[in-house]
């Protein structure tokens, strides 16, 4: 769903705080939920303003720099390693989850080797 524009939030608060109708009624008149009547006038009393907030955003990588330089070298040096064994012999206190992502985000692909089965 798009946001709603800065200029409509500003008249719906303007229009709610002159008093004379009720978020009911404010909602009504600008087609809006009466719910966001209510959070636009609970940002404008918090924040002083009713400007939408940032929506999602990536969290920063857990493997990067020197530490995915190791991870590299110990695919490199032990090819058969789980993804345990990689993250214990690189130091990284992370999950075998990021571990597998990462390697993936690489290129490397699990294959099985039948001497270990």
């Amino acid at each position: 769903m798009k946001a709603l524009s800065l200029d409509l939030r500003n008249r719906i608060v303007q229009a709610y705080s002159m008093g004379s109708r009720t978020q009911g009624e404010v909602a009504e008149v600008f087609g809006v939920s009466e719910r966001t009547v209510k959070r636009l006038w609970r940002l404008w009393r918090e924040r002083g303003d009713v400007t939408p907030g940032q929506v999602g955003g990536r969290r920063p990588r857990a493997i990067v720099g020197r530490a995915l330089g190791r991870l590299k070298r110990a695919v490199r040096d032990r090819p058969d390693a789980t993804l345990e064994e990689l993250r214990e012999a690189c130091g990284l206190s992370c999950s075998t989850v990021t571990v597998h992502n990462t390697l993936n985000r690489l290129g490397y692909r699990r294959k099985k080797n039948a001497a270990r089965l």
